[in-house]
């Protein structure tokens, strides 16, 4: 019987840190005993069925936590927002309230917050309940009240989730800007419009922004005030539900952006200062602030932060049936100087006093549950410090995520755009770092994240292309500066795609190259929602080039989908400008060169014919369409020979 691996058989660098591990295990299991008990961290998850508002046989029960309150009302329309001590909570223990109120005194769309007493009753505020399911702006006052979401016919699910992929192909979207109209988008519209767009486009997984309740709007979902009440700007809960509903019926997964990392400052609408005391949640002292988010970090060594974040995990798998989460901020809860300045170089960074261990704890329990919730729950962890086991299963060491997000990737790619001239790139450092990731993990690759979208910075295709794309992207148009941009931008696209780890994602309009930033309403631009849309219309008129990336795009995703195996014949020619490689029965083969064409031009692979699959140069792509679509490739004494344009890619797939 073979032996069970353990992180240590992984890495042979992390074998002088034997210790430093086992150190670390003997904090996790002493953690998790002394939060979970005897309960596994599934049976432990649920306190939402607990605390909150519920609706019972003969009225309604509302519970609390709030250990440093010294009275709390319930305070809502039908008592004019008024201290009633009709609607007074009992308090019963461990900092638990409880109320108890006739059938009568509340209804489905009711408003409703909590008046908090502290300090022996001298202070007072009102404040939202913390397991609240539905929170809703007033727009004109611009104050958050609770909503009883209670309805008569609760949301009927119509179809089964769909089997995981093999590879996750990921569609990140943003509700609110997924119209090209100047508005806040709803979840109604994204179901209508979005989802059969990321269909025919062929990505398999939706990962969702912004999914919880948060003030302000332009925090694009990061600053989280409500972690039970799925944002009100987009539609009600079963809107989301039915969101959801449709993506299954369609073969589509959803995930969901959840934030764990920290929470927004906000007292009356969130946990800032929860019944007078800043330490309920998190951190006593300077140590609950994060200075650069400006926001509260959790203290996760808490029992009842850990049931509360841990129970927010099982919510909306069980609720909402998300299919599982990538988990955002993540080096930020890892350590204490937050990654901040930090650049990870050493294996002694991950052991020591700056690692969070409780906070490293808490991501293990929220792994576990992903997963004893949904067995087929995919976890992604938002770090760039590479964190030995983070992806690794926790029945190996591991903290359990699925996947880790290869955050390194867009980086790169925009270090070698600002700092490089085309022919300078140095394509084996480029090429192995696509590839790199800890011998453990298996990670998403990405070239560029939504923060490249945001003002102050650049996408890809901005930066390739700049001000040109003002004026010269009409679909008859041969600007130089264009044909460059289209074409390194389905390059950097496909070598990215086809290098991946695990799997590959991109926010939506990247795919087409989206020329507008992302500039959320705020003071500074007059409110304006000009810039917090999409420009679909741009990829859909059939009259500028950006339908030809949307085409590639989804031509790419039709290959990369199939690829899961290791690499063959990696060649580089620095020289020449040509990188080549073997992934499954695909053959990829990339020029860089920015000038030269190359004829007959070796390429080492396995024996066979070959056909093509994929060329970035096809006049669909807004190539020259110099590659004969349907020529054969015979590979003899591992390799075959080719005819590849100046800065463009074939894909060749190999006859059965």
């Amino acid at each position: 019987m073979a032996t069970k691996k353990t992180l240590l058989d992984y890495d042979e660098w992390l074998r002088p840190f034997a210790d430093n591990v086992k150190q670390r295990d003997k904090h996790l299991k002493a953690a998790r005993q002394r939060i979970l008990g005897d309960k596994t961290p599934h049976e432990f998850a649920l306190g939402w069925h607990y605390f909150g508002l519920h609706q019972t046989a003969d009225g309604w029960v509302l519970r609390e936590w709030a250990p440093n309150a010294t009275a709390i009302y319930l305070v809502s329309e039908k008592n004019g927002w008024q201290e009633d001590e009709t609607y007074a909570f009992s308090f019963k223990a461990d900092g638990q309230w409880e109320l108890k109120l006739p059938a009568n005194a509340l209804k489905h769309g009711d408003h409703y917050k909590l008046l908090m007493y502290w300090d022996a009753g001298r202070a007072s505020g009102f404040r939202i309940p913390a397991y609240a399911n539905y929170v809703v702006q007033d727009d004109d006052t611009k104050v958050f009240d609770a909503v009883v979401w209670q309805p008569r016919k609760p949301y009927a699910w119509k179809h089964r989730r769909p089997v995981a992929p093999k590879t996750p192909l990921i569609y990140e979207a943003h509700v609110g800007m997924a119209s090209t109209e100047e508005k806040v988008a709803s979840y109604k519209a994204f179901t209508k419009h979005i989802l059969p767009r990321i269909k025919k486009l062929g990505y398999n997984t939706i990962q969702l922004m912004a999914v919880a309740e948060h003030p302000y709007y332009g925090s694009f979902g990061y600053h989280v005030a409500n972690f039970f009440a799925p944002s009100s700007r987009f539609g009600t809960p079963d809107e989301l539900k039915e969101l959801v509903d449709t993506a299954h019926s369609m073969g589509l997964r959803v995930i969901m952006d959840i934030v764990h990392s920290h929470s927004v400052k906000n007292e009356e609408e969130g946990l800032g200062n929860f019944a007078g005391d800043p330490g309920q949640y998190f951190h006593a002292g300077e140590r609950g602030n994060h200075s650069q988010w400006d926001s509260r970090t959790f203290d996760y060594g808490k029992p009842q932060v850990a049931h509360f974040l841990l129970s927010n995990v099982r919510y909306w798998l069980d609720e909402f049936r998300f299919d599982g989460y990538r988990f955002d901020g993540v080096t930020s809860m890892l350590y204490t100087h937050h990654g901040l300045g930090k650049d990870f170089t050493s294996y002694d960074d991950y052991f020591g006093e700056e690692v969070e261990l409780d906070s490293l704890a808490y991501l293990q329990m929220a792994n576990d549950v992903a997963h004893q919730t949904l067995e087929s729950s995919l976890t992604i962890a938002e770090d760039t410090s590479g964190m030995p086991g983070l992806a690794l299963a926790t029945q190996k060491g591991g903290i359990g995520f699925d996947y880790r997000l290869s955050m390194g990737v867009p980086d790169l790619w925009i270090k070698t755009l600002k700092e490089k001239q085309d022919e300078e790139w140095d394509l084996g450092h480029l090429f192995y770092e696509l590839i790199a990731s800890r011998p453990e993990e298996r990670v998403i690759s990405y070239a560029e994240s939504h923060d490249q979208a945001l003002v102050g910075d650049k996408t890809i295709m901005f930066r390739l292309a700049d001000k040109a794309m003002y004026w010269h992207m009409e679909a008859s148009n041969q600007n130089l500066e264009i044909v460059r941009a289209m074409s390194l931008h389905k390059m950097i696209r496909l070598l990215t795609a086809s290098t991946h780890g695990g799997g590959y994602l991109t926010f939506m309009g990247n795919e087409f190259g989206h020329p507008e930033w992302i500039d959320f309403p705020r003071e500074g631009n007059d409110w304006s929602y000009q810039h917090a849309r999409r420009r679909w219309d741009l990829a859909d008129d059939g009259l500028l080039k950006y339908q030809y990336l949307q085409a590639f795009d989804e031509a790419m995703i039709g290959v990369v989908a199939k690829l899961a195996g290791d690499f063959h014949y990696i060649t580089i020619k620095q020289d020449d400008g040509v990188v080549s490689f073997v992934r499954d029965d695909y053959l990829f083969i990339f020029n860089f060169s920015p000038t030269e064409s190359y004829t007959d031009y070796p390429i080492p692979t396995f024996n066979g014919t070959y056909m093509l699959a994929l060329n970035s140069d096809d006049t669909a792509f807004d190539g020259q369409g110099l590659v004969d679509a349907n020529a054969e490739y015979v590979a003899t004494k591992e390799a075959l020979q080719v005819y590849i344009p100046a800065r463009s890619a074939l894909v060749l797939k190999r006859k059965k």
